[in-house]
Order: C-alpha cells, then structure tokens, then sequence
C-alpha cells in the first residue's frame, strides 16, 4: 500500500482537543481522553446501543501506511444516525457489527472508544492502529502520552509458559513487549490492556488482570 498524508503535530495536537472520554452505563468507566477497550468490553457496549453504523477508517484511508481493514470502524446511537443520513456510513445489526470487530481484532487492531470533548456521550469505536491512527501517532511521534488512556486491565505473564516466542511482540502497538536477545521483555507500564497479546500466544502464558 502506497504511503498517503501523515499528520502533522498541529493536526494532532487540534484532534486530541476535540475528544474526551465518558463513563458508559454499563459497569465500563472511562477516565481521561480515549479510552482502550478489551474486546468483551466492545461487545457489551455495542449489544447496549440503540442503533450502529460501519464507516471507513478516516485514519487508514488518509496516511496508508499498512493493509490492516478500513471499513471497521463503529458509530453508535445519534452519531450513527447521523453519519447514515449523510451517506457516510451504513446502518448494520449487531452480528455485522461484531464481525467487523472480529476481523479489526484477528488483523491486530486496537478498540478504542471516543466522544466528543465537554459531552458525556460516547460517539464511536475505533479499530486502531500505531502506524496510521493520529492518537497513537500523537503519543508515540510527539510524546502526547495522554492522548490514548489505558484500560483499567492489564497484562500478566506467566514466564514459566513463556516460550520467548515473540508472538505477542509482533502484536503490541505499544512497545510494552520487546524480544532483546533471545528472551521476552516486558514492561507492565507500557502495558494498554488491549488484550491483543492474549489471543496471540501459543503457550497461554499472558492473561489480563484488573490494573
């Protein structure tokens, strides 16, 4: 895939003002700007929102700099609405929308949720990631390091099933899991709690906990 539009620091800096994060009524408390979620996470928002639109991956689209999905991305209730009368997005069920979800997680994707600064009202998930997405590009090119807050989970490892295979590595977007030499190194701080290296071990050395 061709390289498109990167963003530049201003661009980030206006977009990390125009978002925050809410506390959603379903025992999911979000705390800071956006917010990474687990998967579970994502479904039980989703199967609690009135209505859901897929829309293409704005991020993916401008800067093209990996072949991870476009046609991921989730709006739910009076933005979903919204984005279907203006023709940019369309309206899904539940089990399509799940299955977006399902193939943004199984291309390494990361889940986070947005909404809009000043309203408690949660607007969007995103499958995101590091190398075209401007949250993460704003945290890890210009040291915005609260431009994406980390889940209230986190990652365990359990080094006596580890195998130093590097699997979950190649997975993190985050850098909080590094192969240096012949072993894993990981660093719990880093750590989003997006669950992305769960999924991808062989051994089932990693789980997440409650942070």
């Amino acid at each position: 895939m061709s390289a498109g539009k990167e963003y530049t620091k201003k661009e980030l800096k206006e977009y990390i003002s125009d978002y925050t994060a809410v506390t959603v009524p379903i025992n999911v408390t979000f705390d800071g700007k956006q917010k990474i979620l687990s998967m579970p996470q994502v479904e039980r928002i989703l199967r609690a929102s009135r209505i859901i639109a897929i829309t293409d991956c704005q991020c993916r689209a401008r800067v093209k700099r990996c072949d991870a999905p476009v046609d991921v991305c989730l709006s739910i209730d009076d933005e979903a609405k919204e984005k279907v009368r203006n023709g940019d997005g369309k309206k899904v069920t539940l089990t399509e929308a799940l299955a977006a979800l399902k193939r943004s997680y199984e291309a390494g994707l990361v889940h986070v949720a947005y909404a809009n600064r000043g309203d408690r009202k949660l607007i969007y998930i995103c499958s995101c990631c590091s190398c075209c997405c401007y949250s993460f590009a704003a945290m890890q090119k210009f040291g915005f390091n609260d431009a994406v807050m980390s889940s209230e989970m986190v990652a365990v490892q359990d080094d006596n099933l580890c195998n130093d295979c590097g699997d979950c590595a190649d997975r993190c977007h985050f850098k909080a899991r590094m192969i240096k030499g012949d072993h894993l190194i990981f660093e719990r701080e880093k750590c989003s709690g997006c669950g992305l290296c769960v999924t991808s071990c062989p051994s089932r050395a990693i789980s997440l906990v409650s942070r």
